[in-house]
């Protein structure tokens, strides 16, 4: 049975082969380059000055800016055009032609002799960057060629399922361009439209429904100091804290902060106002409706994800995944908190790669499938525990039979994570949930509620157990703190008594009614024995 994408909660192999499938078409108008990756062997110095002499063995080029968004959307599905400004030179070739043979169509783009083609070329000796040597367009375009981009760029957006624009500063795009795309009729405006700016204050005007600035670009939107300097929570709690003022200076439906190893924070008016009109769907106004009896930690911050931890410093290009996967998973229908999970994990994908690179498909696939492996017997978890607590991180437990994923669970276990450093989810096993639920559940065995967990960005591993209450399981990992949700005190449980043997504490978060869940089971059942 295909997958309806505007009824997901949670990623899944199956949520990203039917990503693919839907194919949306994707408008890109952005500043173009080509990065260079040239490698090396050094092993004397010059004479002229205290400098290597590095000879080169290799030269890789691969798209960059918004050629490497366009070229991560083709990898992801999508049917992409693009427009942008490319120099009449070696350089502004190579770019188009490697454009093509990534399938990307480049009617769009705008040729223009005496322009230099922005190129970023790289020297590395065992994988280490020497230098960087950057070709920039010392004069501005002509204005004949940025007439040329803007009516490009209106008229490849028309009949688009999402526009993407990727300004990075050339002061190309916020002139003709910008006044082109505001100016056009809204019948030729698509349903999505996401602005990826180094200044989004320019970009207001064109009222995005989605804007992804990093934090040196949140930064410069309001007066906010949240630099890798600053402790990640107190980062968290200073753009919370400024999520007005972000919403007001972009005019933006949703604001996506990306703050690298912490993740992101995603802001919004109000749900409403997170949903384009290419996919509205009576689901996720049902599902909103779930959430909407239980009180929230912060109303206008909808959702949080968790970076996961990079081993490569030489990567390049995570951010052009991020926002390429954002924008194919909305344009395909897919919740916006489910679409920033999706581009979440693209950017985990590529942070651990050398160089400038791609997610594709295939990759997430992949990726989700080794997610699959955070499911530990007891016996490992607690030695994986034991490392992580080493490296002086709090852990956090919490169970659940997690049968149905929805909002409230996942509204739920965003707090949980929020509690500590290191999130575990102990699942109720299938005899156990059929004990606890009754005939007819799990309707997901457990194999497939933990994958789905594990998708998760906030959940670092997945365990099960099959007694009636987790204190067996408690008394082997010792948690730091036992998260709960519900109508309870500390009290009223059974494991409080277990978590304080091992010199935890209990923390009683937002209610999630169970009857969400069950709820929702008896639609689906409903649904599919109507006539």
């Amino acid at each position: 049975m295909p997958v309806d994408l505007t009824r997901v909660r949670g990623l899944s192999p199956d949520v990203v082969r039917a990503l693919r499938e839907t194919a949306p078409v994707v408008s890109v108008v952005g500043d173009l380059m080509l990065d260079g990756w040239w490698q090396g062997t050094t092993e004397r110095m010059t004479r002229e000055a205290p400098a290597p002499v590095v000879e080169v063995a290799t030269r890789r080029y691969v798209p960059g800016g918004a050629a490497n968004t366009a070229v991560n959307l083709a990898a992801l599905g999508a049917r992409v055009r693009v427009a942008g400004l490319v120099g009449d030179d070696d350089a502004g070739r190579r770019l188009t032609a490697l454009l093509a043979a990534h399938g990307v169509d480049t009617t769009g783009v705008v040729r223009v002799r005496g322009l230099t083609t922005v190129a970023k070329n790289r020297v590395l000796v065992d994988d280490q960057v020497l230098i960087r040597l950057d070709d920039l367009a010392t004069e501005p375009p002509p204005a004949e060629a940025l007439a040329l981009l803007a009516e490009n760029a209106s008229t490849q957006s028309h009949g688009a399922d999402a526009e993407l624009v990727c300004d990075y500063g050339s002061g190309a795009l916020t002139g003709a361009v910008l006044d082109a795309l505001i100016a056009r009729e809204r019948s030729r405006r698509p349903g999505l439209v996401v602005v990826d700016a180094h200044d989004l204050r320019p970009w207001a005007r064109l009222r995005p429904d989605i804007v992804t600035p990093n934090a040196a670009e949140t930064a410069a939107l309001v007066p906010l100091s949240i630099g890798d300097a600053v402790p990640s929570d107190e980062r968290v709690a200073r753009v919370t804290g400024a999520a007005d003022a972000l919403l007001d200076a972009t005019d933006a439906a949703a604001v996506v902060v990306t703050l690298d190893h912490d993740g992101t924070l995603t802001l919004a008016r109000d749900p409403l106002d997170v949903t384009t009109a290419s996919s509205v769907s009576a689901a996720e106004d049902e599902a909103d409706s779930d959430a909407a009896d239980h009180p929230r930690q912060e109303a206008r911050v909808r959702h949080r994800t968790w970076a996961r931890r990079a081993r490569e410093r030489q990567a390049s290009g995570a951010g052009d995944s991020f926002v390429a996967a954002l924008t194919v998973a909305r344009a395909a229908g897919l919740p916006l908190t489910t679409s920033v999970d999706l581009a979440q994990a693209a950017a985990d994908v590529v942070v651990q790669r050398f160089g400038t690179s791609v997610c594709s498909t295939d990759d997430l696939l992949v990726h989700l499938d080794r997610t699959g492996d955070l499911l530990l017997p007891a016996d490992d978890l607690a030695r994986r525990l034991d490392d992580e607590r080493a490296a002086g991180r709090r852990i956090v437990l919490t169970n659940g039979c997690f049968d149905v994923l929805h909002r409230g669970h996942t509204t739920y276990l965003t707090q949980a994570k929020q509690l500590g450093d290191v999130l575990v989810v102990a699942l109720n096993d299938d005899d156990s949930t059929g004990r606890l639920k009754g005939p007819g559940r799990p309707v997901n065995a457990l194999a497939d509620r933990a994958g789905v967990l594990s998708a998760l960005s906030c959940v670092d591993y997945v365990t099960s157990f099959s007694t009636d209450t987790p204190i067996p399981l408690i008394r082997r990992i010792r948690p730091d703190l036992y998260a709960k949700g519900g109508d309870y005190t500390p009290q009223m449980l059974e494991e409080t008594s277990a978590v304080l043997e091992g010199g935890g504490e209990v923390r009683i978060l937002d209610y999630v009614a169970d009857h969400s869940t069950t709820g929702l089971v008896e639609r689906i059942r409903g649904a599919g024995s109507a006539p």
